[in-house]
């Protein structure tokens, strides 16, 4: 029986090097979304742009982060223990041409058909035709992206199940480079800024796919196309695959159904969501994705193996890290909304209203942290087993729930419970922790987590770190005028303090508590 413990180290190298990655890629990611807010702020042209970015971004997360990634894993270390290269050859190049293959032609279609998306995507856009045309025309230069994004995705999964993460993981910086170069260098020389940020999406592409073309070659899989549906590994990652659209996807479901209502509400709103949505990202990015990403072909070649125990135990220990994360970014988050906002974003054309609005979503999103980060670290220790049903089940009750919330906070027979963009982001929240706490139970009750895999000891010294965080930032926070009456670098540097501080704290405390580095690796 082998030790969970002796993978530990490689895991959580394997974490860091992800994270890291993840890390500069958001960090780029935020340095990115202050040059947007600057430039187009939270206005209808800045609504149309982030609806026609939303769609294929929404399918890249699907393919690169979340369905096709759980489906292909599990195959592909499957076919390569029993196999051997030659049968992973045969397998990259058949998934290679059947996910072109079909990419393109919805890709095709749906640049053909790009104001009926628009319509699809942004009904409360009908309201006003020249933002439904402009959301059109932006459609048919961002929607292509899914086609090379999505093939980038399955480059990335054939890299992760080798255990070459670096290069997957610091992809994500070229669209961040890009989208800052648009914005710089070719929105000023275009009269409307918003096409440039479109063909920036389309140049990121490009740049992802082709960047992950050496580091195939050094594992000889760069992909040669056949277009053979009826392949049996082919044939079993579809199976896997469209159950898992629902499972590990749904928040992901939930935020774009959000961008659909949000088209109904006052202009600015799927504005307001996108800038909230993007702070929530850093910490479930930079994390939890991270860990999902290293888990997952650990997971797959432990169940190859049937070693349950190391199953176990990899699982128990992707639930205490995340946690120690997400409690302490809930309540940071929650605390620090408005000053963030105002120190990254308030200047150009996001104004005062833009900031306050994008913060009471923001704070709305953060309730569902926790939620969000577990999702991406518990579905896998179903998609492992290919056990798709379960996470199925879970998903379309939570997608089931999310809707019913949106309709009791956004459009409520009574007045007063009218939350408007705010009640979208609480909607998606409570069916998070409604999805996570599901999947707990199902792991749980199929006996694949052990009972001590949710310590209330280690709980309780999180929360209690937490606790002093919290009470140092709240005694540090300015007043939100003051931030307004500032400098960019004196805002920068306030909350910088305010961030190592808290942090500061946090660790000071868990230490204290008698939590040592070693705890990370058990």
């Amino acid at each position: 029986m082998s030790d969970v413990a002796a993978d530990d180290p490689k895991l959580v190298r394997s974490s860091a090097v992800v994270g890291s990655a993840t890390m500069l890629s958001r960090v780029l990611g935020l340095l990115r979304d202050v040059v947007l807010a600057n430039l187009i702020g939270a206005n209808g042209n800045a609504d149309a742009f982030f609806v026609a970015f939303k769609i294929p971004n929404f399918l890249r997360r699907l393919f690169a982060e979340g369905a096709f990634a759980q489906a292909f894993v599990p195959v592909l270390a499957d076919t390569r223990e029993k196999g051997g290269h030659a049968a992973v050859r045969a397998l990259v190049d058949r998934v290679a041409g059947v996910l072109g293959g079909t990419l393109l032609g919805l890709t095709i279609i749906t640049v053909m058909a790009s104001p009926l998306v628009a319509t699809l995507f942004a009904p409360g856009f009908l309201r006003d035709p020249a933002k439904l045309a402009l959301t059109g025309d932006l459609i048919k230069l961002t929607f292509p992206y899914l086609l090379l994004i999505s093939l980038t995705g399955f480059a990335g999964a054939i890299l992760n199940s080798y255990q070459r993460f670096a290069v997957p993981a610091l992809t994500p910086i070229l669209l961040n480079l890009s989208l800052i170069a648009a914005a710089l260098w070719l929105a000023p020389n275009l009269d409307e800024p918003v096409v440039a940020l479109a063909l920036g999406v389309l140049i990121a592409g490009f740049a992802q796919l082709l960047f992950q073309l050496p580091a195939l070659a050094g594992v000889g899989l760069v992909p040669r196309p056949r277009w053979e549906p009826r392949h049996e590994g082919v044939h079993r990652i579809l199976v896997l695959m469209v159950p898992a659209l629902f499972g590990v996807s749904v928040s992901q479901i939930n935020l774009l159904l959000d961008t659909v209502l949000a088209s109904l509400l006052p202009s600015g709103s799927v504005s307001w969501l996108y800038y909230s949505d993007r702070l929530t990202e850093l910490p479930l990015g930079v994390f939890a994705i991270a860990i999902a990403t290293v888990i997952l072909p650990t997971l797959s070649g432990q169940r190859a193996r049937a070693d349950d125990p190391a199953f176990a135990g990899t699982l128990s220990w992707a639930i205490r890290n995340v946690l120690l994360v997400a409690i302490p970014a809930t309540v940071a988050l929650a605390l620090l909304a408005e000053p963030m906002l105002a120190a990254l974003f308030q200047y150009g054309a996001f104004g005062e209203t833009d900031r306050a609005m994008a913060a009471a979503s923001l704070r709305a999103y953060t309730l569902g942290l926790g939620a969000f980060m577990l999702v991406k670290v518990l579905a896998p220790g179903f998609y492992a087993r290919e056990d798709m049903r379960t996470p199925v089940r879970i998903g379309i009750i939570a997608m089931a729930a999310n809707m019913v919330l949106n309709v009791a906070f956004v459009f409520p027979l009574m007045w007063w419970l009218n939350l408007g963009h705010v009640g979208l982001a609480l909607a998606t929240s409570v069916s998070a922790w409604l999805n996570a706490g599901l999947l707990y139970r199902g792991l749980r009750r199929g006996a694949v987590l052990p009972a001590g895999s949710l310590s209330l000891k280690w709980l309780a010294k999180i929360i209690l770190a937490t606790a002093a965080m919290g009470i140092v930032l709240s005694w540090q926070m300015p007043d939100v005028d003051l931030w307004q009456s500032r400098h960019w670098w004196q805002r920068g540097i306030d909350l910088g303090v305010l961030c190592v501080s808290g942090f500061a704290v946090f660790v000071a405390a868990l230490w204290l508590a008698g939590v040592r580095l070693s705890d990370l690796r058990r």
